[in-house]
């Protein structure tokens, strides 16, 4: 890393520009567009570096997490699914992400009355209706990315993992 990036000194994750990763009960992951062309646990499924850094990102702070599908909804790391092409992002209404919102929220149900923050590493798409869901259960949600491209949250993860490498 160059000088000039503002990544380059970091010691902790607290020295990383905007890294406040708070203690959290529960994170959740977007899916991602490259996958396996086979089945498999969705931890393994999804193929893309930027995947790749957020659940190491994950599974390296110790938090619960689970995969938000754009097909599948909620998705348990470990669960096995099979590849697909769907998108929040292109091709669904507003109707059709708000009950997708829904019906995540529905899955997530079981595990609410522990949770009290939430860590999200996605888009706006999966937040738009997730996240005043999970407001109104008075559940804290963070966004340590918020704002940031996808060439940016891929920098600051890959400079978290650095610091948990040393």
């Amino acid at each position: 890393m160059s000088d000039a990036d503002p990544f380059s000194h970091a010691d902790t994750f607290a020295d990383l520009p905007d890294a406040d990763l708070p203690d959290a009960d529960l994170c959740l992951v977007p899916c991602v567009k490259t996958k396996r062309e086979v089945a498999a646990p969705a931890r393994e499924l999804y193929q893309s570096d930027y995947f790749r850094k957020m659940r190491d990102v994950v599974e390296r702070t110790g938090w619960q997490w689970c995969i938000l599908s754009a097909k599948h909804g909620l998705v348990e790391p470990d669960q096995v699914i099979a590849p697909y092409d769907k998108t929040l992002n292109k091709g669904m209404t507003v109707g059709e992400r708000r009950e997708w919102a829904r019906s995540v929220m529905t899955a997530l149900e079981p595990r609410l009355s522990d949770v009290r923050s939430v860590v999200v590493f996605t888009g706006k798409r999966y937040q738009e209706f997730l996240t005043p869901a999970l407001e109104e259960r008075g559940i804290t949600v963070h966004d340590p990315m918020k704002g940031m491209g996808i060439g940016k949250r891929k920098q600051w993860l890959g400079a978290l993992l650095e610091t948990r490498e040393r």
